[in-house]
Formats: structure tokens, sequence, C-alpha cells
């Protein structure tokens, strides 16, 4: 059948898939508040300034990726691309920096990108995250990431390995930088084209760079684990003892620069093996000079994102039940319809679900209704033997029934909830 089609790189989400995306924000609700993390909330368009001046210009996703317009009264506007540098603005803007520190944050939200759709990218896609800001202890780098492990284990996500890095500090990475740019020119005619173009605008970007020629001039070049500063190297080494003592694993990667340029000291990245080629699953790092750059007092951070669509891919083929009434009520004469509608509304209003028939069929054709729908009783109104303000409840199961006054009908249900709901 021809027709209007969801947009390329979006997608719909049908019951059943929107009731497991619900059991999975659920779940990071309830694993973040553990960890003592509060929900926030920022627009869906911010001024493209900020990401251009906290993403970095240097970055694929300010130079390629970002949804840009200007709106009517002549201001850049952007779709957000990532969720750190809306929170930071956040945490400026109303001065969180009062709060006790670090201030615990999380959020969910849609992110917008311009790239290629693939299996769980999407160009639309939704983001869990959480940030902590105002503390550099290794402590919170160390929360942070077992928090992400504690979801992907409460969620089943399989196959999962933890790649880390230190990206240094301002008083390392520099001079770190500047020898990479070095051996860089050295083999830059063996470089893809935008090799080299990020050779000058910030040579830490090749390593996220898949060309394998790229690959192999890379293999050889200086690592910054070999530069790091004492106080880097000392806080890189109390996270790796933090993380394993708390049964996690974490894996040295030198190629863990992340995508974006406000990190700082520690990277990380989930990956999934059930994922194929593209297996990361979630990851972040601390950005301890990003709110200063936005203009906020120098504040230390850390967090991360986790895209949900690639969640539920490594959480692979899990059948979430769709949500069932417990009752299903049927009239078995027209002129109780009325009275029927009215039960079920008095019903709800007490909490519980119940369905009606809302297409006009007959008594046999509710019935058969009710059994689709799972409902474990249906409420049976208007049966000639019973006084008007009497139902009978029929257990669908078992067949069973008995005979309830409608005005009892809420407790009597309440207090025979279907065998799963126990």
């Amino acid at each position: 059948m021809s027709g209007p089609r969801a947009p390329k790189g979006t997608y719909d989400l049908l019951p059943d898939e929107a009731a497991q995306r619900d059991r999975m924000v659920a779940t990071a609700a309830h694993v973040f508040a553990a960890y003592g993390y509060r929900h926030v909330v920022t627009p869906e368009f911010e001024e493209t300034s900020l990401f251009e001046r906290g993403v970095g210009e240097a970055t694929d996703i300010v130079r390629k990726e970002m949804y840009t317009f200007t709106d009517k009264g002549g201001r850049s506007l952007t779709l957000r691309p990532e969720g750190t540098a809306p929170i930071c603005r956040l945490y400026i803007e109303h001065g969180l920096h009062k709060w006790p520190q670090p201030v615990k944050l999380w959020y969910y939200c849609p992110m917008f990108r311009y790239e290629r759709p693939q299996a769980g990218r999407y160009r639309e896609h939704y983001q869990l995250g959480a940030e902590a800001i105002g503390s550099a202890a290794p402590e919170v780098d160390a929360e942070v990431i077992a928090m992400l492990a504690q979801l992907f284990a409460e969620l089943g996500v399989g196959g999962l390995r933890l790649a880390v890095n230190s990206m240094g500090d301002a008083a390392c990475r520099p001079a770190y930088v500047g020898r990479l740019r070095d051996y860089l020119r050295g083999r830059e005619a063996e470089l893809c084209g935008d090799c080299r173009e990020r050779l000058e605008l910030n040579p830490l970007r090749t390593f996220d760079c898949k060309v394998e020629t790229c690959r192999a001039v890379l293999d050889e070049a200086p690592r910054i684990g070999d530069h790091l500063c004492p106080d880097c190297r000392a806080h890189f080494d109390t996270v790796l003892d933090l993380l394993r003592r708390v049964g996690l694993d974490p894996q040295l990667d030198f190629r863990l620069v992340r995508g974006l340029d406000y990190y700082t000291r520690t990277t990380f990245e989930f990956s999934s093996d059930l994922l194929g080629a593209q297996s990361g699953v979630g990851g972040g790092g601390r950005y301890d000079g990003l709110i200063e750059q936005l203009g906020g007092p120098p504040t230390p951070g850390v967090g991360f994102g986790s895209g949900v669509e690639r969640i539920a891919l490594a959480m692979g083929a899990r059948e979430v039940p769709a949500a069932a009434p417990v009752a299903f009520l049927v009239a078995f004469a027209a002129e109780r319809r009325g009275d029927t509608f009215a039960l079920a509304h008095e019903l709800r209003r007490g909490g519980l679900a119940v369905e009606l028939d809302l297409a006009a069929r007959s008594v046999k054709g509710q019935l058969r209704q009710a059994a689709r729908c799972g409902a474990a009783y249906a409420v049976l109104l208007g049966l000639a033997e019973l006084p008007a303000d009497m139902v009978r409840v029929k257990t669908l199961a078992g067949g069973g029934e008995e005979d309830v006054p409608a005005a009892g009908l809420a407790a009597w249900l309440a207090a025979h909830p279907p065998k799963g709901d126990a």
C-alpha cells in the first residue's frame, strides 16, 4: 500500500516496541536513582554556538552532522546532537554551582545527527545519559562507569566489553598533541583526505578513522598513555583500581578518544559482541574544561550517553508482554451498553485496567474479543436471570463463574488479581 512514510533515518515504535522502550527507561530511572542521580529535561534545540564552542568545530558532529537552521528572528539554532553540552548550559544558567557538589543529573531525550542510517543508528535517535558535575575525584569517573554497567546488567545486555583510556589534561596533552602532529606530518602521504584535514584541526580525531591505511599509520603513532603527567597517571590508575574492585574488567585502548573535543582524562566505551562491526553501545568520559569553556566557573565533570536503539539490539529478541486488562465488560443487552460504559469508567477511576466493546459486536463477538485482549475475567451485564444490580464474573482461563453486586465489582477484582499479578 502506497502512502506517506517516515523520513529516512527515523522510525516508528509499535506498541510492543514502545513497551520495551518504556521498560528500559523505567529500569534506567530506578538504577540512576539508586546512585543519587535526578532527572532533568533540556530543549530539543539550542543556540548553535553552544555546540560549536562545546563539542568542537573540528569534530564531525559540528562539521558534517548537525541539523542547523535560522529561525524567523535570524537566530542560528541546532537540533540537539548530543546531551552533555545542554546539561552544562543548564548547570551554568540555573546556578547549579550553588548546590551541593557534585550535582548528579540524568536525561532521556532524542538526538539528531545527519549521518548514514544503519542498524541501531538513526538520524533521530534516543539517548539515555548521566552527568556528575562538580568533582574531580576519580571515584566519580568509576561511579558513572559502574552505574552504566549496572544498567546494562539489569537490562540483560549481552557480550559486553569495557574499553578505557586517558586523554590527559591541559598540563600534558598539548605536548603529546604536538608529537602526534609531527609524526603524522611525516606520514601525511599515507593518510586519507579527512585525516589530512584533522591533522591540522585536531590530530587526536585521526584515531576515529576507520580507513585501513590510516589505522596502520596510527598503530605506530605515539600513544598518550606514555605521555601522561603524574597527576593524570595517578587519576587513571585509581579509576582502573576502583573498577576492578567492583568486578569490572577495563581494557586499555589507546584509540579511544571519543568523537568530541571536550574530553579530558578518562574516556570509556562499552561495546557488545552481539552488534557486529558497529559494536559501541554506550560510553563517555571526563570533561573538566567544558563548563569554563561555555562561560561558567572552572568546574570538573564526567558523564556518559547510551543510545537506546543500540541497547535494544544488544538485548536481543526479548519479548515484552503486552499490557492486558484485568477484565472485559460484556453487555448482554443493547440497553445495558450505557451501564457498561459507566461501570468501566468507574473501575478505571479506581485504578483497574478494564476494556469494553467499542465496535457494536454481538455477545459472542464480545467474548471472543475478551479472550483476544488477554483479560483475566469477562464481566457479564444484563443476564436475564440476574437482578439489574448484579453482574456475573467469568474466569476466562478456568471457566469458573461468580455472581457479585455491580457496586462491589471493584473490590472483588482487587481481591482476585490474575495469577501473574498476585
